[in-house]
């Protein structure tokens, strides 16, 4: 792993730094409570539990709690692949498509394994100087194991002119 990562991976992981760049850089992150459980380059997951300021009227996770969670399980990890790249790499979500097949109730994992795909994105766009995008999964589960929600996130990488 590049130093750039490990340096991003240490403050993510590290329980008071990730708290700080929360409420500096995701506010609503930290007031939901989202935890990132584990990051390594290939993978990263994230937890979110039901809660008063997470719930909906129905006694679940509000859905915009769960795309919250989903998203930061894709985010982070392209984040620590961009984190002090050189040239510098530009990264937007551009497109979103969820699926719900469970109520989702306690604590829900969101997982996304797909940090090679992200890797190679922005490895293209670094050699092209275009934009590259791919979309990548972040399935959530609930306690039991049970798939609760799939959301699938278009990610798009530019490298800036150096």
């Amino acid at each position: 792993m590049a130093s750039g990562a490990e340096k991003f991976k240490n403050i993510i992981t590290n329980s008071f730094k990730y708290r700080v760049f929360t409420l500096q850089r995701l506010p609503m992150a930290w007031l939901a409570g989202l935890k990132v459980a584990s990051l390594d380059e290939k993978s990263a997951s994230v937890t979110i539990r039901y809660g008063y300021l997470t719930q909906n009227p129905f006694r679940s996770l509000y859905f915009a709690c769960l795309a919250m969670a989903a998203e930061l399980s894709t985010g982070v990890l392209a984040m620590m692949h961009v984190f002090e790249a050189k040239p510098s790499i530009s990264m937007l979500v551009v497109g979103m498509k969820a699926e719900f097949t469970k109520k989702a109730v306690g604590k829900i994992t969101f997982v996304c394994t797909d940090g090679d795909a992200i890797a190679q994105a922005i490895a293209e766009s670094k050699a092209t100087g275009e934009g590259r995008t791919v979309t990548i999964l972040s399935k959530g589960t609930d306690e039991a194991g049970d798939t609760v929600a799939e959301f699938w996130f278009t990610w798009s990488f530019k490298a800036k002119k150096a």
